[in-house]
């Protein structure tokens, strides 16, 4: 299901730069995964999501919004987020497909107008657009698996390629010059660090990486690794941040979520100084 109508086109906001009159634009965006809703845990995210409002034009949640991927559960997290009025833009991870009930979850989200992207783009207004998918095990570097061996480890690999592919055909729809990805499982291995060595495999592969880097992403966001490191980046060199809800609690990243700010040029295209764009947290 494609997203990019939505008709709540948000524009960049202007902040007061230096001296005189000069203004840059910007676009904050905020990101958190794995927060994990249970039945039991109705009311307890939703005055901190309320705050979001003020401090983003759009939200992202990079997966694992349920603990056993139940439909009561998603009826919940849903809930949480009653009160958030700026796009929500999400992708479901591995605890969302637990009880393999996707379908119907799937639907509890859409139906509150949360976006929810599997190879799908949201243009949140003519300068910035978002690419979303899942994404998949597989591992890193020296150390990826590959198509060799038996059929299950050869059809293993074939589901974190189709991810992969997703991935690319969704960036190649986005003519918004600022393009933002949205992942569960992560692109890189330095936002898996702190995790178990021998659980890397598990956490991402950096497959992912690469149309992220040929298509030119301004940022990705993931979740997944609740112990690993909170920032890092792409061979490319775009800055990629692991969102998961207790890292960013660890990290002091925000309570609730974290807030990316995007400096736009003139002409709507990312301004060079990725290295301040790191605005705040929520």
């Amino acid at each position: 299901m494609s997203t990019e109508t939505d008709s709540r086109e948000a524009p960049p906001r202007e902040r007061r730069e230096g001296r005189g009159d000069r203004r840059r634009q910007v676009v904050r965006v905020a990101a958190v995964g794995d927060f994990h809703c249970g039945e039991q845990d109705v009311g307890m995210y939703r005055a901190a999501f309320a705050k979001v409002n003020q401090e983003a034009e759009v939200l992202l949640l990079a997966g694992d919004l349920t603990r056993w991927g139940t439909p009561a559960e998603m009826r919940v997290a849903v809930g949480e987020l009653a009160d958030v009025t700026i796009p929500i833009v999400a992708v479901l991870g591995n605890h969302d497909y637990e009880s393999d009930q996707v379908e119907e979850i799937s639907c509890i989200l859409r139906d509150r107008g949360v976006n929810l992207l599997d190879g799908d783009i949201f243009e949140l207004n003519e300068q910035v657009g978002i690419a979303g998918v899942k994404g998949f095990i597989g591992g890193f570097g020296r150390r990826t698996l590959t198509s060799f061996g038996e059929p299950e480890t050869k059809r293993l690999v074939t589901a974190t390629q189709e991810e992969v592919k997703k991935l690319e055909l969704a960036l190649r729809r986005l003519a918004q010059p600022v393009r933002i990805v949205l992942l569960h499982y992560a692109p890189i291995v330095d936002t898996v660090l702190g995790e178990p060595e021998q659980i890397f495999a598990f956490l991402g592969t950096d497959r992912l990486a690469e149309p992220i880097d040929r298509f030119g992403a301004a940022v990705a966001f993931h979740g997944h690794a609740h112990t690993g490191s909170f920032r890092g980046a792409t061979p490319g060199g775009v800055p990629v941040f692991n969102v998961s809800h207790v890292l960013l609690q660890q990290e002091g990243a925000g309570e609730m979520y974290f807030v990316y700010e995007i400096p736009l040029s003139p002409r709507g295209e990312p301004a060079a100084e990725r290295e301040e764009a790191v605005v705040g947290q929520g």
